[in-house]
């Protein structure tokens, strides 16, 4: 997303200074990173906090930039009596302990406002906080600095909109056994609901008086009193939450600002060493290729794995699969998709986006975690939708009954798996390309794919967005000489 003629002009003063507080999760992180870049680009110069477990992830970033316009400060991991000592992301931090995590990073909030305060009569003066969503302990932060703070979401807005809600109302079940209990969203367009169990896990365990509990409700309800919230993803794939402002984020400004990702060509350096030329190299050999992740976080249940792996052998499909290190696969499953010559399994982080963009690569199994379903939109794939948990379900019923740019493969979660017959039906219905029940898919994801590239383009609306929050930062450094 190139910059504005001139807008990256020397200037003779100091760029304005912006500080910058990712949340320690790769799949948080990584997007804003990509919005530093482009406001990098812009004539603002950009600090990052990290942590010495999160800093490599700024490596490709600070190489790009090397003249100083983006810097990172390195702080210790907070202590917290909840978080165990020597964790400080999310990478390897079991499920139960995310509530805890976001209230342990909060505890830099103190060295944060000291750094800051140093510099207030500096050149480094720092005029905007820029920080996660997740970080929303940054809002009292910034008031205590005298300066605006935008809220990132690496999430959808609908998403997001939907966690806000029951932060903000404590919407409870009738009956406290009752799974399938619909939550309504009366304030969102079209009032949707959910049943419980696919409601956000942070949701789903809060117990009003435990600290962790209650600091994870704070620390996101404080987002509300940001100037604005910018999000990773762009109008044509979420018009109806954007065109007005929503009571569930406060009536506060979105901006939608992506995708972010980056072009395909570096794709395979984002989140660590990948044997890129090797997976293209063997995706090289088929016409029709099946793409299969659920994220870096997620740990698929044994009986899932052993359902889809069922499938995938009887139906004979092409298959890239991408599993998590811990995942269990059935006995003798990777070795004889190896031997069959149609199946590669990797084992940890895989160069997702330079899979999805390959020619082979027309279908994407995936849990439908955003930057997933981002990535999937951007390369025009056929998204075969199977949400786990978080915010996935959410974002599946927004490809899948708003958009129609998905087929639903299985709405259990977490808690029930399919047969492998409920898999194969959905692998063989969209195996054939331009089948009748599936083919408009196909044709309005790739229809999909040319409005997010358009939406990132000069001019696109994405590309507006980046450049009218670039503008507002500016003036704020302009504002303080």
């Amino acid at each position: 997303m190139a910059p504005a003629a001139g807008t990256a002009a020397i200037l003779t003063a100091p760029a304005p200074h912006v500080l910058v507080v990712p949340y320690p999760a790769q799949g948080h992180t990584i997007p804003l990173l990509d919005l530093a870049a482009l406001l990098a680009a812009r004539g603002l110069r950009l600090t990052i906090v990290v942590t010495p477990a999160t800093a490599p992830l700024l490596s490709l970033l600070l190489a790009a930039h090397p003249e100083g316009a983006v810097r990172a400060l390195t702080l210790p991991f907070p202590s917290h009596p909840a978080f165990p000592a020597g964790v400080e992301s999310a990478k390897g931090c079991p499920p139960a302990l995310f509530g805890a995590l976001i209230v342990a990073f909060s505890g830099l909030r103190g060295p944060l406002l000291s750094w800051a305060r140093e510099r207030s009569d500096t050149p480094d003066r720092v005029v905007a906080v820029l920080s996660d969503f997740f970080c929303g302990w940054t809002q009292p932060l910034a008031a205590e600095l005298g300066v605006p703070r935008i809220a990132f979401s690496s999430s959808a807005v609908y998403g997001t909109a939907v966690l806000y809600s029951l932060l903000r109302r404590l919407p409870q079940r009738e009956d406290e056994g009752d799974e399938e209990c619909p939550i309504a969203f009366p304030d969102l367009p079209g009032a949707p609901a959910f049943p419980w169990r696919q409601l956000s896990m942070l949701y789903r365990t809060y117990e009003e008086g435990d600290e962790v509990s209650d600091g994870v409700r704070s620390n996101f309800l404080l987002n509300l009193d940001c100037s604005a919230f910018v999000t990773n993803t762009f109008l044509r794939l979420e018009a109806p939450y954007l065109e007005a402002p929503l009571a569930d984020l406060g009536f506060r400004p979105v901006r939608a600002v992506g995708p972010l990702a980056p072009e395909a060509d570096a794709g395979g350096s984002r989140g660590g060493e990948t044997a890129v030329a090797d997976l293209c190299a063997w995706l090289d050999r088929f016409e029709s290729v099946l793409y299969i992740s659920f994220g870096s976080m997620a740990v698929l249940q044994p009986a899932h794995a052993a359902a889809l792996a069922a499938a995938l052998e009887r139906t004979g499909a092409a298959f890239v699969w991408a599993v998590g290190p811990a995942v269990v696969l059935p006995e003798g499953f990777e070795e004889r998709a190896a031997a069959s010559g149609k199946g590669k399994v990797i084992r940890g982080w895989a160069p997702q986006m330079v899979a999805l963009r390959h020619r082979a690569v027309g279908r994407f199994v995936t849990h439908c975690g955003w930057n997933s379903v981002l990535e999937a939109s951007a390369a025009g794939v056929t998204i075969l939708a199977w949400p786990m948990t978080a915010d996935q379900f959410v974002n599946a019923r927004l490809l899948v009954d708003d958009l129609s740019v998905a087929v639903p493969v299985c709405w259990g979660g977490l808690a029930v798996a399919p047969s492998a017959d409920e898999l194969v039906r959905v692998l063989e219905d969209t195996m054939i390309v331009g089948k009748k029940k599936w083919g408009g898919v196909e044709a309005r994801a790739r229809e999909l794919a040319e409005q997010a590239a358009a939406a990132v383009r000069e001019g696109g609306s994405s590309w507006k967005e980046v450049e009218e929050l670039a503008r507002e930062l500016r003036e704020l450094g302009n504002q303080s000489r």
